[in-house]
């Protein structure tokens, strides 16, 4: 006997064939057995540091009132997706390819100065919508409910070095999972900073003002480079050297395509402008990247920003898993094209308690969000996206130094470090042959 299966159709096109669908199926997917707690006691973990818990006010009823409160909130966007929705991606998916592509053929006469500004300022803003309003949350499954193959998770592959598949795991399965979670979430200064005062500090700590600033300017591939997980393969931990090499092609492969795209098939298509293409594909490449990490750094890092032992999610109930995703994210206030280039995740709050929700809901759900903040009395961290990147970078600084003692300052406590390691270098240097 057949099934009725009227949501397999489910499409919502402006202009396709399997519009009509009057409204969205349910959302089925199982909630993360690891959330399905029931505690009456709460499990936050005291940081060594003795920083105070932000929510050490609230019960074990009140985060599973808040848990529920949310939980409510996320099945009504979800409830309420339909036509509005599907037109929005799809305009965005219209726009963004329209504006790669006329801002390509531009450059094909980039010899011309006017040509050569117009083309890379167009590709530098189509490359960023790419990223982050199509590519991050097409991949967060945001738009998996449409089923329409030119925006499902599944099938998407970004204009990024690190391939798709090994994002949505460093990602979505563990960022999101273990989020602001010191020793889980690699996310957390990606393995060369210290971002928590609880964090022990070791002189090579000292350049990361210097290591951040690189990896602004070359982020896609520190994120490659993150996904492949380089870092604890070289320490001797994760992957075997079979599936590391294995993995490390299809990033060589990634990154291959999209340098013959950009730097030598997009270039002979200029004739003269050959090498004016070249730097106007590396100029918006990189400007792209300046801003994806600096969007990061605002949504993460800023002060007001909590960070979490893991001790403290053993156990951890679904309320609690919200409240540490509001506590550990920040926000940016601005207009809504602000919000459009930074793929929404101008309310990184929203999308870390929601990640698989359309993006365009974020701003509607935004004062819904913050209005329980205040009422649980939890800080809503949010700011101008000037003030929030200076204040992640002043963390990337003032955390790159050992922390305060009474009576000394934290140059001079680097200092002493730096000069004890020296002298013990120098004493177990061998001696120097003479003639």
């Amino acid at each position: 006997m057949a099934q009725n299966r009227e949501t397999d159709n489910f499409d919502l096109t402006i202009d396709g064939s399997l519009a009509g669908t009057p409204s969205a199926p349910k959302q089925t997917k199982a909630v993360n057995s690891r959330l399905n707690v029931v505690t009456t006691e709460r499990t936050h973990a005291p940081k060594p540091s003795g920083k105070p818990d932000p929510a050490a006010h609230l019960t074990p009823e009140d985060i599973e009132a808040l848990g529920n409160e949310l939980d409510a909130l996320r099945q009504e966007i979800l409830d309420s997706r339909g036509t509005r929705d599907a037109a929005y991606i799809r305009k965005v998916l219209k726009w963004q390819r329209g504006l790669e592509m006329s801002s390509r053929a531009v450059l094909l006469f980039s010899i011309f100065p006017p040509a050569w500004f117009v083309g890379t300022a167009g590709l530098s803003v189509a490359k960023i919508l790419e990223n982050m309003e199509l590519g991050h949350n097409i991949m967060h499954g945001q738009w998996d409910w449409m089923r329409d193959p030119r925006i499902h998770s599944q099938e998407w592959e970004w204009d990024n070095a690190s391939p798709s598949e090994f994002w949505k795991h460093s990602h979505n399965q563990l960022h999101h999972t273990f989020t602001n979670v010191i020793g889980r979430d690699n996310d957390l200064g990606y393995g060369i900073m210290r971002v928590d005062e609880d964090q022990k500090w070791v002189p090579a700590y000292l350049g990361q003002p210097i290591y951040n600033f690189t990896n602004m300017l070359f982020f896609e591939y520190g994120i490659a480079a993150y996904d492949l997980e380089v870092g604890a393969y070289v320490k001797g931990r994760g992957k075997s050297k079979e599936d590391f090499r294995n993995d490390g092609a299809k990033v060589l492969k990634k990154i291959g395509r999209q340098a013959r795209r950009d730097y030598l098939i997009h270039p002979l298509l200029s004739g003269p402008s050959f090498f004016h293409t070249i730097g106007a594909n590396f100029v918006a490449n990189t400007v792209r990247n300046v801003w994806t990490h600096s969007v990061i750094m605002c949504g993460h890092f800023p002060e007001g920003v909590e960070t979490f032992a893991k001790s403290s999610i053993e156990g951890e109930t679904r309320g609690e898993w919200y409240l540490r995703q509001m506590l550990g994210s920040a926000n940016i206030s601005g207009s809504k094209a602000m919000h459009l280039m930074t793929g929404n995740l101008s309310h990184q709050i929203e999308h870390h308690l929601f990640p698989d929700l359309p993006s365009n809901r974020y701003i509607e759900i935004a004062p819904r969000i913050q209005e329980i903040c205040e009422r649980y009395g939890l800080t809503y961290t949010t700011g101008p996206l000037p003030k929030q990147v200076a204040s992640a970078w002043k963390q990337v600084v003032v955390l790159s130094l050992p922390n305060k003692q009474e009576g000394r300052t934290r140059v001079g406590i680097a200092a002493e470090a730096v000069g004890k390691r020296l002298r013990r270098k120098l004493r177990h240097a061998p001696p120097r042959r003479t003639a």
